[in-house]
């Protein structure tokens, strides 16, 4: 039975010294752009995280927190995903990460406070001692319910820990270049394109190679999806970076930040409505200093069939 591609429970967790994070400088344009001190950034990234769980919970998804803790010290552990993941049959994938201070996000004490019933851990992070790095839904756009996972290549991003992902999970992989309009790696898939049910948000001007660009978008129609394209600019506004989820009465929302819903065309903004509901909420803190958006702050749990 096909998996599917939505799902109504997030893992989110709350920040404790939420700050620009410098081991991460090198590989993320995005990030650094707030002029804030740390404290300050600690204090409005806990305002906006608190205002995005609240959001959410409104639109009918489950909403799971689990508190940071102060030490070790983990700037970015307000994004879950991209150390972690789960999967319908069970398995929770954990994913090597680059800076050596995101690496002590991975707590498997998560685990118990979800309850989850996991069938295996597939723990890929042994590929940090060889340099290669994947990080999660960041590095990774999966459609779950054809098994084809898209990923850009970049320092975050390898083909080694790809191709293992590939192996033990019987995922499809759809590997390509991405940058951004310097022509400097995008450091993660889900700043280029989401992948929803029916309908896939793609800022296809970021793939330079004809035949890649061709092949991420020919794949996309083959299974069925829809191709909203965005630009540079809408892709520097995190437009890229959203996240289809199902609400507990059954429809699909999306969630966004604002300065990516904000960027949209109204006619884009039409069709993502058309789409299903729309999620939208002030993040600007977050987006500035740690350049990343409401999807990476999402970490969507999919429950094995049995436990629902």
């Amino acid at each position: 039975m096909p998996e599917s591609q939505l799902t109504d429970t997030v893992l989110m967790v709350r920040p404790v010294r939420f700050q620009t994070n410098p081991q991460t400088a090198d590989s993320n344009a995005f990030q650094g752009q707030s002029d804030l001190p740390p404290g300050e950034q600690q204090d409005e990234a806990l305002v906006e995280f608190e205002g995005l769980v609240a959001a959410l919970r409104a639109d009918g998804i489950n909403v799971i927190v689990v508190d940071d803790t102060a030490q070790p010290h983990t700037p970015d552990s307000v994004f879950p995903n991209n150390w972690i993941s789960f999967h319908a049959d069970g398995r929770v994938v954990l994913y090597p990460m680059e800076a050596e201070n995101r690496r002590s996000e991975r707590r498997l004490d998560v685990l118990d406070v979800l309850n989850y019933p996991a069938s295996e851990i597939v723990d890929l992070s042994p590929h940090e001692s060889e340099g290669h790095f994947l990080e999660g839904t960041g590095s990774l756009v999966l459609d779950r319910a054809h098994r084809v996972a898209y990923a850009c290549l970049s320092s975050r991003t390898h083909l080694d820990p790809l191709g293992d992902f590939a192996q033990r999970m019987g995922y499809e992989i759809v590997a390509f270049d991405a940058v951004d309009r310097d022509g400097l790696p995008v450091y993660h898939t889900n700043v280029v394109m989401s992948v929803g049910e029916e309908l896939a948000v793609v800022c296809d001007a970021a793939i330079p190679r004809d035949d890649q660009r061709a092949a991420v978008l020919g794949r996309l129609e083959a299974t069925g999806h829809e191709v909203l394209l965005i630009d540079y600019d809408q892709l520097e506004a995190f437009a890229g970076n959203m996240l289809e989820l199902r609400t507990s009465h059954g429809e699909r929302t999306v969630a966004m930040s604002r300065r990516a819903h904000a960027s949209l065309r109204d006619a884009q903004q039409e069709r993502l409505a058309q789409n299903g509901r729309t999620i939208v909420v002030d993040i600007d803190t977050i987006e500035d200093s740690a350049g990343g958006s409401v999807r990476c702050m999402l970490a969507e749990i999919h429950w094995p069939a049995a436990t629902g």
